[in-house]
């Protein structure tokens, strides 16, 4: 087997691993490829929905037999503890696995190194490290989740070039064309929840679902972080709670009667602290989103998209709590009085700017969508993760 062969191979594991985006929460989504002893592909597999079975086992099973003596390459460390199922390195040297290729390890302490150490024990050929970079960006969400309590973010906008979301009357339907609200979809498909603030339940009331033809998933979780408890009982969110996952996230102190309504229709509701400082019942004091992130974390969430409005993506902008931007721009200019994406920050230098490296760039139709990730250094660290929206 060539290192040529060896990072095909890997390839196909990584790109099956992204298959499972957005189903596999609370656990990662991996792939799997498995040569048999004449180098040929017998088995392909990856995370199924709800995270089982995992993706070495469905490899596995197609493989039967004709994976003995051959090589498993595997986008993340086979996990080595009893959940559901059995572990899946035991799993491998039960299959007569010779080699088992690695792109990275597991965080979860469960894991951690006890997966690899146990297929060396049992005479396994093992190999970590190719396509670490790329296995890395796929379970972010979930090693974030794992080893800093909070899940990825993505913030979607969708703006003219000067980076307006509607007109000073509210007008946004639609900015971008027909092809680029369907790659917005294929986005929310590969996230686990979906967040916005209640200004734009009121002044959208959307579904906030998946809408593609012929795609099968785990229902996203839609999260109104409503901190003064505005979204109305009749909202499509809440009449359809008990169809798809609805959380609403507000203050404590709400009376059992004002939340009565939207727990009889199958809301989930996660009440948060104030933030520092919030003054009296009703207040503008929004949510601390911070701390609205690490409740969906506790919940299994890895990777949030959060959708609207500029009041939420001002305050996670502040915080530092975005790692991915995926911006959608139309051809467009609305001019001073339209509604901006990103409400004041505000910012004491340029030096406190978040800034992001831009990763990915296409055009859809006549839109564009231009994909960014998070500098490591940078930002205005230390500022609130306040949101004024709820």
């Amino acid at each position: 087997m060539t290192d040529a062969d060896d990072r095909a191979h890997m390839q196909a594991a990584l790109t099956l691993a992204t298959r499972g985006l957005g189903n596999t929460w609370p656990n990662p989504a991996v792939g799997c490829v498995i040569l048999g002893a004449d180098g040929r592909v017998v088995g392909r597999g990856w995370t199924q929905p709800g995270g089982r079975p995992h993706a070495e086992t469905v490899a596995l099973e197609r493989a039967g037999e004709a994976a003995r003596g051959g090589t498993a390459y595997v986008t993340l460390e086979p996990c080595s503890h009893w959940g559901r199922t059995p572990p899946c390195c035991d799993a491998l040297i039960r299959a007569g696995i010779r080699r088992v290729v690695v792109a990275s390890g597991d965080p979860d302490p469960r894991v951690d190194g006890r997966g690899l150490a146990r297929l060396r024990e049992a005479g396994v050929i093992v190999e970590l490290g190719l396509g670490r970079a790329e296995a890395d960006r796929i379970n972010a969400g979930f090693a974030g989740r794992i080893t800093r309590g909070l899940p990825l973010v993505t913030l979607k906008l969708a703006t003219t070039l000067d980076g307006r979301i509607a007109t000073g009357q509210g007008e946004s339907k639609w900015i971008t064309g027909a092809a680029a609200r369907r790659e917005a979809h294929a986005l929310r498909a590969r996230h686990d929840a979906i967040l916005v603030g209640s200004g734009t339940v009121l002044a959208d009331d959307p579904d906030l679902t998946v809408r593609i033809p012929g795609i099968a998933r785990v229902p996203l979780a839609r999260v109104v972080a409503d901190g003064r408890l505005r979204t109305p009982p009749t909202a499509r969110l809440v009449t359809t709670a008990r169809e798809v996952p609805t959380w609403i996230a507000t203050s404590t102190g709400h009376r059992p009667t004002e939340l009565a309504p939207y727990q009889e229709a199958g809301v989930v509701i996660l009440p948060l602290r104030r933030p520092r400082g919030a003054g009296g019942r009703g207040a503008r004091t929004g949510l601390d989103l911070r701390a609205l992130l690490e409740a969906l974390a506790q919940r299994g969430v890895t990777r949030v998209l959060a959708e609207g409005g500029s009041g939420i993506a001002a305050a996670l902008l502040r915080a530092d709590l975005v790692t991915r931007l995926a911006w959608f721009h139309a051809p467009g200019i609305m001019g001073g009085d339209g509604l901006p994406s990103v409400r004041p920050l505000p910012l004491a230098s340029l030096s406190a700017m978040p800034r992001f490296r831009r990763v990915a760039s296409r055009p859809l139709g006549e839109d564009w969508l231009t994909e960014f990730e998070r500098h490591e250094a940078a930002g205005p660290a230390g500022l609130p993760a306040t949101s004024e929206e709820g």
